[in-house]
């Protein structure tokens, strides 16, 4: 079984990305790692070759400026990014990682063993994750329908597939339609901590992707303008190779408690309210849970 690990990079040092951390996480596990890197203005080529590990394979892109926000797909130019990284990936198993996603030490023989078990069944096209997403500091987790909980990270390689954007994967069916890809859920979670960053960092990041989404200016990020209903503290054990990145902090994330609610924040207020009195599941998945 041969696998490629694949993301896509620009201006991660200068956005606040923990980079070096996610590449490092997943080492372990492919053959090559394959980043479609575009242009950049600081040192994240740089600091990706001090790496020095031959398993990694940049590949120097270009971004379309010029794509249209209001047209059919937000975000289309890192689907575009994507999927030029996919599509150099020469393994069995494809295993995307975003910039700003790490994996722990202890889930690399549970992903393994997952990509051993399904590698013959060629009904199974994916396997998906669960997500804790961090929020504000380290020791915080947002937990709601609206952070996505689970998700397909790694896609089976032998099938026509590429991204819409960089969230979910599309498999092509016919000439004309695609579908999300049938999977298999490893039982294992991700790390995702791109609201970790500085508010900084974070307000940087908008201000230099927005155009590819909307279009409008976005308000600046303020952590604490957050519904605190959302936020659970985190005590267990962060992976080895993120602990350095990781801004200090003490306790679980203090939201403003004078934060008025947003009609989305309302509307997953009572989504969760269904959840833990009816059992209901609202967890939008971009795969068809086969296994």
């Amino acid at each position: 079984m041969k696998v490629s690990g694949f993301t896509f990079l620009r201006n991660g040092q200068k956005l606040g990305y923990p980079f070096i951390a996610s590449i490092r996480s997943i080492l372990p596990l492919v053959d090559e790692f394959v980043i479609a890197l575009g242009p950049c203005d600081d040192d994240t080529e740089k600091m990706v070759r001090a790496i020095g590990d031959p398993k990694i394979r940049l590949i120097p892109t270009q971004w379309n400026e010029r794509l249209r926000p209001d047209y059919s797909v937000k975000g289309f130019v890192y689907g575009q990014q994507k999927s030029i990284a996919l599509f150099n990936c020469t393994g069995d198993w494809a295993f995307y990682l975003e910039a700003d996603e790490v994996l722990h030490e202890k889930d690399l023989p549970k992903i393994r063993a997952a990509m051993e078990k399904y590698l013959n069944d060629e009904r199974v096209e994916a396997l998906a994750f669960d997500y804790l997403h961090f929020y504000g500091n380290k020791n915080t987790i947002a937990w709601s329908p609206g952070w996505y909980r689970s998700e397909v990270r790694i896609i089976r390689n032998t099938i026509p597939a590429w991204s819409s954007e960089a969230l979910f994967f599309n498999v092509i069916d016919a000439h004309k339609k695609s579908r999300y890809p049938r999977a298999a859920h490893t039982g294992v979670t991700i790390f995702h901590y791109g609201w970790v960053r500085s508010e900084a960092q974070m307000n940087l990041k908008t201000d230099a992707t927005h155009k590819y989404w909307d279009g409008a200016a976005l308000p600046k990020t303020n952590y604490a303008e957050i519904d605190g209903s959302v936020l659970k503290l985190f005590s267990e054990t962060h992976p080895e190779v993120v602990q350095a990145w990781l801004p200090a902090a003490q306790d679980i994330f203090q939201a403003n408690p004078d934060h008025q609610l947003t009609s989305r924040e309302k509307k997953h207020r009572r989504m969760l309210w269904l959840e833990k009195t009816f059992g209901f599941t609202f967890n939008k998945k971009h795969y068809q849970l086969i296994r």
